[in-house]
């Protein structure tokens, strides 16, 4: 830059306190060459006003008021100079209109702004209609006065809502801790605990900010209610454990001696099963601990059952030609029913079961107990006739048999002689009731075999 070159106007010097400070001009060689100042607008001398020692006024209503200084410019740049701090505030009016033309924003807020905009508007350092910005201000206030007490009413129905939401939170927490904890599910109980507590959560970072002592309140219920739950819950599970302790260590012992009936083989099997029985009634020990403990002591057991098999499969094989025998006596005895003497047909079965017995044990026993009720069917029908024939040749049978058929017989003469005489004297009725008690004696008779 020369020397000749004009250096570039100082700033306006507002007049204190209601403007701002001057700014000292920067020498020509620590800046740049800068764009020349716009004119002011065609309306700022209606505003406006510039002394001859650079002073600068603005008028509201019919008085002038003094907003700064501007010594080192021409009038019509002090003027703009002051007209674009009017057009600052001007703006910020025209955007927070659209803002409440276009709706979505808060209408507190929006009223709140208004309120420092008029504040900035007043007494502002500034040329042009800043009363027409504080009219349309107070009128933009006034519009938003109805809708910001509609959004006092929603917020305070929002913070009774939330206030009953939570509040219906601490009333379920409550009622899990009113429970009577000795005999709930406490894996149900926890999930549902934790879900009022992400619900809790949820509504406190969702929901709209309650009021200091409300919040803390509800706060403090919610959290002693979970206090007792969980105090419950850590002592359930403290007895747990030692309940688990004390059956692990039982059944560590009994899987022990399970283990150490190995060496007997099938004679362990009935103090496995006692063993078994106390398994039963150690209780649990915890999911883990009994599956480990269980594999041991069924692998204990299931040595003991595999040298019952080991025998039973030695035993059946051994059995083989016993059964082969047995069957044979079996057809051998099919002609006990045959024989028509009785006493060579007890004779006979009498030696087959001789022979039966002689030939021992057969394993399995399923099939021992099949040939066994073949031959005693064989035996029963024996036995029945046997008793038949006792009945027919007892000789006090007989004796009775044959006093009973004398009886008889002089009973049936007397009606044949009782039937004759009826018909002989016509009398039908006498003759039909002799003639029926003559058929019922022979009927007698005949099954006494006279």
């Amino acid at each position: 830059m020369s020397a000749n070159e004009p250096s570039k106007p100082t700033p306006p010097v507002p007049a204190p306190p209601a403007v701002p400070m001057p700014r000292k001009a920067p020498s020509p060689a620590a800046l740049a060459p800068v764009a020349p100042v716009p004119a002011a607008s065609s309306t700022s001398a209606e505003w406006g006003r510039v002394s001859d020692d650079g002073t600068v006024e603005v008028r509201e209503g019919e008085t002038w008021r003094v907003v700064g200084q501007y010594p080192d410019g021409t009038p019509e740049e002090a003027l703009a100079y002051f007209v674009r701090k009017f057009d600052d505030i001007a703006f910020k009016v025209r955007a927070l209109e659209q803002r409440q033309q276009s709706g979505g924003a808060s209408a507190s807020d929006l009223a709140k702004q208004a309120g420092h905009l008029i504040d900035e508007a007043t007494d502002a350092a500034a040329v042009g209609d800043l009363a027409g910005l504080r009219e349309r201000l107070n009128t933009l206030t006034a519009s938003l006065s109805e809708a910001t007490e509609q959004e006092a009413q929603q917020a305070k129905e929002l913070v009774d809502k939330a206030i009953a939401d939570r509040t219906a939170l601490v009333e379920k927490a409550e009622a899990i801790a009113a429970r009577d904890l000795s005999k709930v599910q406490w894996k149900q109980v926890t999930a549902e605990l934790g879900e009022l507590f992400d619900a809790w959560q949820a509504q406190q970072q969702g929901g709209p900010r309650l009021s200091k002592g409300i919040s803390q309140q509800l706060w403090k219920r919610f959290r002693d209610a979970r206090s007792i739950v969980d105090k419950q819950r850590r002592a359930f599970y403290s007895e747990l454990d030692d309940a688990h302790k004390s059956a692990r260590d039982a059944k560590t012992r009994l899987v022990e001696r399970a283990e150490a009936l190995a060496p007997r083989g099938t004679d362990g099997i009935p103090a496995y099963r006692t063993l078994l029985d106390e398994w039963k009634a150690a209780g649990r020990a915890g999911r883990k601990a009994d599956d480990a403990l269980w594999a041991r002591f069924k692998a204990a057991g299931d040595a003991l059952y595999a040298a019952r098999a080991e025998q039973a499969a030695a035993e059946e094989a051994d059995s083989a030609p016993k059964i082969e025998a047995r069957q044979a006596l079996l057809e051998e005895a099919k002609a006990v029913a045959d024989e028509s003497d009785i006493k060579r047909a007890r004779a006979l079965l009498t030696r087959i079961q001789r022979q039966w017995d002689e030939i021992g044990r057969i394993f399995p026993r399923e099939k021992e107990r099949a040939l066994d009720d073949k031959l005693r069917a064989i035996e029963q029908a024996l036995k029945g006739r046997e008793d038949v024939d006792w009945k027919r040749n007892n000789p006090e049978t007989k004796a009775r048999a044959n006093d009973m058929s004398s009886q008889l017989l002089e009973a049936i003469e007397k009606l044949e002689a009782e039937v004759a005489a009826a018909e002989k004297a016509g009398d039908e009725k006498a003759a039909k009731a002799a003639a029926d008690a003559l058929e019922a004696r022979r009927a007698w008779l005949s099954a006494l075999g006279g």
